[in-house]
């Protein structure tokens, strides 16, 4: 096969060829710095924040979404902003309750062939677009003071798990994770619980990493008395 026959195949697939990687691998390093510089600009103004993720293709109808928007909306009454990942569903929730509770409203967007596309109730000048997934993630990670997990698919797990892991490996300090909906999150407690812990993967105490409630009330309480228990302050 021909070097032209293999960039043929690899373009059709949506592949590069090797020495094209190389090329671009300098240059996209100037395109991640850019992100960072932005991304810590801006956040480092925003105060105490909590995160709010879920997926995005939960529709306005659906309780879940309802119950994002509440929670959004009290924790701004108890001097939290909010922080999604910028998009619809549970993010577009998230934010709705956030501007509804005159809080601060963040949007962390990234650009994606589906689904993914700014919602109407970010504030203006908090509003931000990346390219880079592991950027982004950086983001959520530094700015949040906790986490509001809502029911969602496999980016949903993919940053709750990330927080557990790097709560658990000690890389960053403890905050407080949540989840709602113990219909939804309960069958993966239970494999946690029967394979995990079971086969030594984890231990027990792991499971103290995060919490399971079914409503805003208990969400936020969770969140009041986790700073309270550790004597913490949020954002400090």
């Amino acid at each position: 096969m021909s070097l032209n026959d293999e960039r043929k195949i690899r373009e059709k697939l949506g592949q590069k060829t090797w020495n094209e990687i190389k090329s671009n691998d300098s240059w996209a390093i100037f395109k991640i710095m850019s992100e960072f510089v932005e991304g810590y600009e801006k956040l480092s103004k925003i105060g105490p924040c909590v995160s709010i993720f879920g997926s995005a293709r939960t529709k306005p109808e659906d309780p879940y979404y309802k119950l994002a928007e509440e929670i959004a909306y009290q924790l701004t009454q108890n001097g939290f902003g909010v922080i999604t990942g910028g998009g619809p569903g549970i993010m577009e929730a998230g934010n709705k309750g956030a501007h509804r509770g005159k809080g601060t409203s963040v949007g962390l967007n990234i650009e994606l062939p589906f689904e993914q596309h700014f919602n109407p109730w970010i504030d203006n000048d908090k509003n931000l677009e990346f390219d880079y997934f592991f950027v982004r993630k950086v983001m959520f990670v530094k700015y949040s003071q906790g986490f509001i997990v809502m029911p969602g698919g496999f980016g949903t797990m993919d940053e709750l798990f990330e927080a557990i892991t790097l709560i658990q490996t000690k890389k960053i300090g403890r905050f407080p994770i949540v989840l709602v909906g113990r219909e939804f999150w309960g069958g993966l407690l239970d494999w946690i619980k029967k394979t995990l812990i079971a086969e030594g993967n984890i231990s027990e105490d792991d499971l103290n990493l995060f919490r399971i409630v079914d409503t805003a009330e208990e969400a936020i309480d969770h969140l009041n008395r986790f700073y309270k228990k550790y004597s913490l302050k949020p954002n400090f």
